[in-house]
């Protein structure tokens, strides 16, 4: 479903004034951008965009009111600065699952209040899990080696 469609079902015939949280998980969004979320959600304190292919925030609107980000699994690599301009009072950002790979991406963030405030920042964790892997990974590889090197000695010795 896509995200306009799917903005127009989860209003459930309120006018967007009146929406605090809106869940637009798992609709398809065109382009990789934001697309029916308008500055007419004033009132908007939490808002999930889970596994919608978002690549871009430029689109965001300003959201004045918004706490609560969730951004995960989606093709996001940078342009968080949109973040600190367009929602000054976030205090929890999701972004696990996206496609950052360098920290540098998030320096835009350092500028906002939720950073300055030290609020919970969940991004790193997919990175943290991605290394682990890449570590078992090696582990494994070198105990195959290991195991094949004391192979061949017993095999030789017999």
């Amino acid at each position: 479903m896509e995200m306009k469609k799917r903005i127009n079902l989860e209003l459930r015939n309120r006018a967007p004034e009146e929406v605090t949280q809106l869940v637009l998980d798992n609709c398809h969004c065109v382009n990789g951008e934001i697309e029916g979320l308008n500055d007419t959600f004033k009132k908007l304190e939490f808002l999930s965009m889970v596994n919608v292919e978002l690549s871009s925030l430029a689109r965001l609107p300003n959201l004045s009111k918004l706490q609560k980000l969730e951004l995960s699994n989606n093709r996001i690599s940078g342009g968080l600065e949109v973040l600190a301009e367009k929602c000054p009072n976030l205090t929890y950002l999701n972004l696990s699952g996206n496609k950052i790979k360098d920290i540098s991406a998030l320096e835009a963030l350092m500028e906002m209040k939720m950073m300055k405030r030290k609020m919970k920042l969940v991004q790193l964790r997919d990175m943290g899990k991605r290394r682990k892997k890449r570590r078992r990974k090696r582990m494994k590889m070198k105990q195959a080696q290991n195991w094949e090197r004391e192979k061949r000695k017993w095999v030789s010795h017999t």
